[in-house]
């Protein structure tokens, strides 16, 4: 790790998060920070909180306690009006692209567009096809999501999630339930992003997709990040708990 990778501005902050569901405690002090320009994994056994750190972060679950520092500010306590401005800084990539099934694919990429950008009809149309392009699916603008694989839906999810230019972008799962070749498609898309200064949280079960795009990797542990390290510190690892999620993983 390079002195600039470790002296990088932060664009997030988790500060002893805890969340507990009636008596299922989740999350008993979550902290960690996000550093600009880096996708962070995040690895945890099912059922240990990954996903609702992230719901944490954009307001979709309040936890019980600690801050989400973002761009100077706790996000916990804002209202849902004050939330609303912050979700087009941070954006969610949801597992099944979560397209609105009614609309076309251009439709799907214009519509965050419409709803928080001052464009012309022409720029809209003109940025939407510059991102379809950006994610190999250029011609597919009339298309709807029910005539688009699996593959295809997540990658327009994805470039719809990422179409404002949002300074965090959340990956919930990116890959699950896609076949190798659509991973690998899905994985180039992010890169090209990573490559363009992207900063993200990728949360996956995919070990070898997170090696892939991730800069660093942090555990989460009995409700807390155990451990936080780069992608090579992690393959070079002997500790159980890192072996316990790469043994196996045919990392490359």
């Amino acid at each position: 790790m390079t002195q600039e990778n470790q002296t990088a501005n932060i664009a997030l902050s988790l500060r002893n998060l805890h969340k507990a569901f009636g008596e299922k405690v989740v999350h008993r002090g979550v902290s960690f920070d996000l550093r600009e320009g880096e996708i962070l994994g995040l690895f945890g056994g099912s059922g240990t909180g990954k996903s609702v750190i992230l719901r944490s972060i954009i307001g979709l679950e309040h936890p019980d306690e600690g801050e989400i520092i973002f761009e100077g500010r706790n996000l916990i306590p804002l209202t849902e009006r004050e939330l609303f401005s912050v979700r087009t800084r941070i954006s969610y990539v949801f597992q099944n692209g979560a397209l609105f099934d009614s609309l076309t694919v251009e439709e799907n990429l214009a519509y965050p567009l419409r709803e928080h950008a001052l464009m012309t009809e022409s720029e809209i149309h003109e940025r939407v096809d510059e991102m379809l392009e950006m994610i190999d699916m250029k011609g597919a603008n009339h298309l709807l999501p029910s005539e688009l694989s699996g593959g295809m839906q997540k990658r327009a999810g994805f470039a719809r999630s990422v179409i404002l230019q949002p300074k965090v972008v959340l990956f919930d799962e990116p890959t699950a339930g896609l076949d190798p070749v659509n991973t690998g498609r899905l994985l180039q898309n992010i890169l090209s992003f990573k490559r363009r200064g992207m900063t993200g949280i990728f949360v996956t079960h995919d070990i070898p997709a997170a090696f892939e795009v991730c800069d660093r990797i942090a555990i989460l542990n009995q409700g807390k990040i155990e451990l936080v390290m780069s992608v090579d510190e992690m393959k070079k690892s002997n500790d159980a708990l890192v072996k316990s999620f790469t043994t196996g993983a045919h990392i490359r």
